[in-house]
């Protein structure tokens, strides 16, 4: 059941029939609701409303200048507003429900308000597996665009505790559901031009993704346009500064390791205790938000770079950017 306890308070709801009802019922009235994804969780907004949309980027202090995903239910939803193609049918088929987004041109009558594409002629649009995520979106029938449910340039959120610490009174509800389980921003792959590109690392290797296209992604120069969320530089940040690749801790540091680590302080996690990335995923965004409350600076050990380590490193990457630089999320 609901729960609120001041005028202006952010409702927490659950993932029952009565409470989705209910969050779909916040959207039509073009109001703010963040939700559970496989992912992280999303702040969301109908996105065929400019003042729905507007109002994400005034709860988040996020640029307009850059682009939010669309979800929607299913691939037959998708291809209502977007041109597709025979790349898209491939991977929807493969990968769909799950974390992949896919960039595509808009179609004529779209509908989409022009502040989710940021004015480009592309779209980003995902399905999303998460069942509650699934529930709302069917019941809904509308695209619904949903950045990560956090103030700008911050960590990501992956519980919906994370999301009240960061959004709670300027929303107008979340659906609580347990943790993430991907616990990583979807992987975007652009199929609006010569050749698939990958857009932004995420929870969907690249290499699966090559498996099934049977050819390699082109990668994206750093220096393009932005045309998909999660490509500029400063992003994911703790309050503190993040030092990268580094075997042990200095004093006054919280370390976040990546395999067996013996530190027993409380400001010392391992991302996985075994080395697997899958799980150092899932528990990133968790840890680095457990460590931030520490305020200390924080020390992350190596990761792989491959597979999932891919994704983990750019968003660390991108976290320990310098903070002078322009900040999303």
């Amino acid at each position: 059941m609901p729960q609120d306890t001041a005028k202006n308070a952010t409702l927490v709801l659950d993932a029952s029939a009565s409470d989705l009802t209910r969050a779909a019922q916040l959207l039509r009235q073009g109001k703010l609701v963040s939700f559970p994804t496989e992912t992280v969780y999303g702040l969301g907004g109908d996105a065929r409303r400019g003042d729905a949309v507007a109002a994400i980027y005034t709860a988040k202090g996020r640029p307009s200048f850059n682009p939010l995903i669309a979800h929607v239910s299913s691939v037959e939803a998708a291809k209502r507003y977007v041109i597709w193609n025979a790349w898209a049918e491939t991977l929807a088929q493969a990968f769909w429900p799950g974390p992949l987004t896919l960039v595509l041109p808009l179609a004529p009558d779209h509908g989409i308000s022009e502040l989710v594409t940021a004015g480009l002629d592309t779209l980003a649009l995902r399905v999303p597996a998460h069942p509650t995520a699934q529930k709302l979106l069917a019941e809904l029938d509308v695209p619904v665009a949903a950045p990560s449910a956090n103030s700008s340039g911050r960590i990501s959120p992956t519980t919906a505790d994370h999301v009240m610490a960061g959004l709670a009174g300027r929303i107008a509800a979340v659906v609580a559901d347990g943790a993430c389980s991907v616990g990583l921003e979807s992987t975007i792959v652009g199929l609006a031009g010569d050749a698939p590109m990958l857009l932004r690392p995420g929870g969907l290797a690249a290499e699966q993704i090559e498996a099934v296209l049977g050819q390699p992604l082109a990668s994206r120069d750093i220096h393009d346009p932005l045309t998909a969320p999660g490509q500029l530089l400063s992003h994911y940040a703790p309050q503190e500064r993040v030092r990268l690749d580094a075997t042990s801790p200095r004093a006054g540091e919280c370390y976040l390791g990546f395999g067996p680590y013996s530190g027993a302080r409380a400001c010392d996690l391992s991302l996985s205790d075994t080395g697997d990335l899958a799980q150092a995923a899932a528990n990133l965004f968790g840890h680095l938000h457990r460590l931030d409350a520490q305020g200390l600076p924080i020390a992350v050990a190596p990761i792989p770079e491959t597979g999932l380590g891919i994704a983990i490193n750019d968003r660390l990457r991108r976290a320990a950017a310098p903070r002078d630089t322009p900040a999303e999320t």
